[in-house]
C-alpha cells in the first residue's frame, strides 16, 4: 500500500482498488498470514476507515493473523491502516503517528477584490456556501468544521486505542498529530519493533515460509509513463504530503 490515501490517480490507495486484493491475500492459498506493506502519508480519513475496516473484517473470518511493516512513513491516514493489523513493524528510520485531522485550503478574496472581481453566491440553505475560498471565512463556519475535524479525530483515537490497547503509553503528545522515528513509536506503543518483512515472517514462521505479493496493477500507459493531467496533480499533491514529513 504505496501512495496517499484517496487522492485519485492511478497510483494513490482506495478502497474500491484495494478491496478485492486484500481478500484475494487472505482467501487464496490458506495463508498463515497477512503482512502490510505500507508506505504512506495519510489522505482521506473515509477511505482509510473503509480498507482498514476491511481488513479486520476478513483477518476475523478467516482467522488469519495480520502484520503490518511500515517503509518511508505511515502518518496520519497511513498509521490508520497499520492500525489495522495485529503487529507493527517498522525500519529505524519509519516515520509513525500523525494521528489527527487537517483540513487545508486557500482564501483569495482579497484577491479577487484587488482585481475588481466581484464574486456573487445565491443559495437556498443559509450553510450552502460554507467555507467558500473566495469570500471571508466566516466564524460559523469555522467553527462548525472544526467540530466536524474534532469528531473525525475521535473516530481516529478510538480506532488506535481499540487496536493497541494497553501496549499505548501514557503519553500527552499520543494524538496532538505529532510524529515520531520509529524507535520512539515503538516506546509509545504505536509499534510493536524494528524489523523488516522477510526476516521477520522467517523468524515467526520458520526458514521456509513462502511469499506471494499482492497489489494494485498499474494501467499500461502508466507504466510507460504517459500520465494525464490529473495524475500531473494527484502527484504533486501526493508529494506535498510526503513533504509534511521530511520525505
Amino acid at each position: 500500500m504505496s501512495g496517499a490515501i484517496g487522492m485519485g490517480g492511478r497510483g494513490g490507495i482506495t478502497h474500491a482498488g484495494f478491496e478485492p486484493v486484500i481478500e484475494r491475500a487472505f482467501k487464496k492459498g490458506k495463508p498463515a498470514a497477512v503482512a502490510l506493506l505500507i508506505n504512506s502519508p495519510g489522505g482521506s480519513p473515509v477511505q482509510s476507515s473503509l480498507i482498514g475496516a476491511t481488513i479486520r473484517r476478513m483477518a476475523e473470518e478467516t482467522e488469519v493473523p495480520v502484520y503490518a511493516f511500515v517503509e518511508d512513513v505511515a502518518a496520519s491516514g497511513g498509521y490508520w491502516l497499520a492500525a489495522a493489523a495485529d503487529e507493527i513493524w517498522a525500519d529505524g528510520s519509519s516515520v509513525l503517528g500523525s494521528i489527527g485531522v487537517i483540513s487545508a485550503g486557500f482564501g483569495a478574496h482579497i484577491f479577487l477584490a484587488r482585481q475588481g472581481i466581484e464574486r456573487r453566491v445565491h443559495t437556498a440553505g443559509k450553510s450552502k456556501s460554507t467555507m467558500d475560498p473566495f469570500r471571508p471565512e466566516k466564524p460559523e463556519d469555522v467553527a462548525r468544521l472544526q467540530e466536524l475535524l474534532d469528531d473525525i479525530h475521535t473516530e481516529f483515537i478510538e480506532h488506535v486505542r481499540t487496536r493497541r490497547g494497553a501496549k499505548l503509553a501514557e503519553d500527552d503528545s499520543l494524538f496532538t498529530g505529532e510524529f515520531w522515528l520509529a524507535r520512539r513509536a515503538v516506546e509509545l506503543g504505536l509499534a510493536d519493533g524494528i524489523g523488516h518483512l522477510k526476516p521477520k515472517m522467517r523468524e515467526i514462521f520458520g526458514e521456509k515460509v513462502k511469499f506471494r505479493f499482492y497489489g494494485v496493477k498499474k494501467s499500461l500507459l502508466s507504466r510507460f509513463g504517459a500520465e494525464v493531467v490529473g495524475d500531473m496533480t494527484h502527484q504533486i499533491e501526493e508529494r506535498a504530503a510526503y513533504a509534511r514529513f521530511g520525505l
